[in-house]
């Protein structure tokens, strides 16, 4: 129990502060996305119904103090948390304000690891002791839910991500060539990515296999006793190393290896340990015959644990379009907590993509030399390594990765961002790793589209690249709007 409460304390304190040092540029006042304009529409637009659909606190005030407050206080919690003061507050608190910031930073909070930890972090809130210092008393045996809830949710990802890459219908994972193209066509690769890249195709289709087994076979041997729990556990703490030692997914593979500790027991978890590290082994104590108000405590906490696993197991019948019937009032339920992320669906690469597009955003002042802008960690100078951004979640790198798998008009955020650009504002400037024009704002933007494909052994570069097309054509502000510019 106490390394589940630290561990999710800890992902909080990854999510919050990653997110606190990019907050200004994305949804800001001056971002790419302001939460307060954004909030504003859709008050406008959906009258009192908007407070449930976006539950959020920046309903009473989105500007750029109350966004650094709520990152500051949930870096505040997320350390109470770890150290174990007040965990079920802690929790909660920190849920609330997880919850308000993704319901008002749109597209660059709308990541399944962001939904992962509003549910892990709900359950944290049931899970975890009450009391200020509750670690530091004797142990009271948990609720036999209390220990399922993470279990459960752990069973739920893993075998959704490997189901929906075969009911997809994607042919990359069917042929087992799905990791011949994943490394380099992920989000955001490392320096790693490339050596896994240029793995033997026996090797890449043997560990699809392998990733496919884990997903799909594992997760039965949860409830199979607890060695079956031992080596799925095992099984699937070395996927999300493995994805992690090859790819940047942020805070998402920490917070599914914390869920994993729920599949161990006290006597695993010891011998993890360093011998001279290891506490002396205590029984737990029974909890002291209930009183009234003990046994409410207990009947509401399974209450709740009940619903909460319906609800999961309505959304996982629901991902699997399984004929099954559906009572209305948990269905109306369902709909209700909907904005709330209480049970909530997953499917990780369900088809993989199989070219790497890049977009390539240049600015000029006169339309006839352009400037590249360098982002910090996706794709870029083909001579310029990959790098890794632990626990970190660049969101506008991602989020260009997402862009280009479209059209430019299919993401009217990039008019943010070249606005902003065009306007020379720093808060956006900051999410980049250098900016071309550092004495004045550029005159027109444009976006080109590329083709990248790791570079061979023994080549210099790190990556080849071919122009595709005019991705965004040339765009200027005239009057504080952005509008196309003329043609030559």
């Amino acid at each position: 129990m106490r390394a589940f409460v630290a561990g999710v304390g800890g992902v909080y304190l990854a999510a919050f502060a990653s997110l606190w040092v990019q907050v200004d540029g994305l949804f800001g006042s001056r971002g790419i996305f302001p939460a307060a304009l954004f909030l504003e529409r859709l008050r406008e637009w959906r009258g009192g119904a908007a407070w449930l659909e976006r539950p959020t606190l920046l309903w009473l005030g989105a500007g750029d103090a109350a966004l650094h407050a709520l990152c500051a206080a949930g870096v505040g919690l997320a350390i109470a948390a770890l150290a174990g003061i007040a965990p079920r507050l802690a929790f909660a608190g920190a849920w609330a304000l997880y919850l308000s910031l993704v319901s008002a930073g749109g597209i660059f909070l709308a990541y399944q690891w962001d939904v992962l930890l509003l549910e892990t972090g709900l359950l944290a809130v049931l899970v975890a002791p009450p009391g200020l210092l509750p670690f530091r008393r004797a142990w009271v045996r948990p609720h036999p839910l209390a220990i399922w809830l993470p279990r459960l949710l752990l069973v739920k990802l893993m075998f959704l991500s490997g189901v929906v890459k075969l009911l997809s219908g994607d042919p990359t994972w069917r042929d087992l060539t799905a990791l011949s193209h994943h490394f380099e066509t992920q989000p955001i690769p490392t320096w790693s990515s490339w050596f896994a890249h240029w793995i033997p195709a026996a090797g890449l289709r043997a560990a699809t296999f392998v990733s496919l087994a884990i997903e799909l076979a594992f997760p039965v041997l949860v409830l199979a006793g607890r060695r079956g729990r031992l080596v799925a556990g095992a099984a699937f703490a070395a996927l999300q190393l493995g994805i992690a030692a090859t790819g940047n997914y942020g805070f998402f593979n920490a917070l599914t290896l914390v869920l994993c500790i729920a599949l161990l027991d006290d006597r695993a978890l010891v011998r993890l340990l360093p011998e001279r590290l290891r506490p002396q082994p205590r029984p737990p104590l029974d909890a002291p015959a209930p009183g009234r108000w003990a046994r409410a405590r207990s009947i509401a906490f399974a209450a709740a644990a009940l619903l909460l696993l319906s609800l999961s197991l309505l959304s996982v019948v629901d991902r699997l379009r399984l004929p099954l019937p559906r009572p209305e009032a948990l269905r109306a339920l369902q709909r209700q907590l909907a904005p709330f992320y209480v049970a909530n669906s997953y499917g990780l690469f369900a088809v993989m993509t199989t070219e790497r597009h890049e977009i390539e955003v240049l600015g000029s002042d006169d339309g006839q030399s352009w400037r590249p802008y360098l982002f910090r960690y996706k794709p870029g100078p083909p001579e310029r390594a990959p790098r890794f951004a632990p626990l970190h979640l660049p969101r506008l790198d991602w989020q260009m990765w997402f862009a280009a798998l479209d059209r430019c008009q299919d993401s009217p955020w990039l008019a943010g961002l070249f606005t902003r650009l065009l306007e020379g504002e720093p808060a956006v400037q900051g999410l980049l790793a250098g900016n071309p024009f550092p004495e004045h704002a550029p005159r027109f933007v444009r976006a080109d589209l590329w083709l990248y494909r790791f570079a061979p052994p023994g080549d210099a570069a790190w990556w080849r690249r071919e122009a595709r097309e005019l991705f965004c054509p040339p765009m200027e502000l005239r009057g504080g709007r952005l509008v196309p510019a003329p043609a030559g």
